[in-house]
């Protein structure tokens, strides 16, 4: 089993930042790509953001590339998702997943561990 918990949403303005973080337990955890998704209000979950174990592979949604930014902390349990110049669209609850094995994934059945997810808010 891993065990994923989310932190650092809130409610924030357009053009601001926030650090999600996601902390990962459990045996194997550390050895897991891992990823970052969102369920925007009334939309359907997708793919933000994942990284592979130990951090040299990572792959982006294209509404993300060059404002978000997603890491490993050094004991990989740690995995961070960096994001800048917030927009209102970016208004969803964010989830912490851990894949299968130690790739990183765009496709959600690709993990099989989930956090309870962090509710980011943009305002405009």
């Amino acid at each position: 089993q891993v065990q994923l918990v989310e932190s650092g949403g809130g409610l924030v303005q357009a053009g601001d930042s926030l650090r999600l973080s996601c902390a990962a337990s459990g045996r194997t955890s550390t050895n897991r790509g891992m990823g970052w998704f969102r369920r925007p209000p009334g939309k359907e979950r997708e793919f933000v953001a994942a990284i592979n174990w130990n951090g040299d592979s990572t792959v982006y949604a294209d509404f993300v590339k060059g404002r978000f930014t997603i890491s490993r902390g050094n004991a990989k349990n740690m995995v961070y998702l960096q994001m800048n110049t917030l927009k209102p669209e970016d208004t969803a609850v964010y989830y912490c997943a851990a894949a299968r094995d130690s790739y990183a994934y765009r496709m959600m059945s690709r993990y099989n561990y989930w956090g309870q997810g962090t509710q980011v808010t943009v305002s405009s």
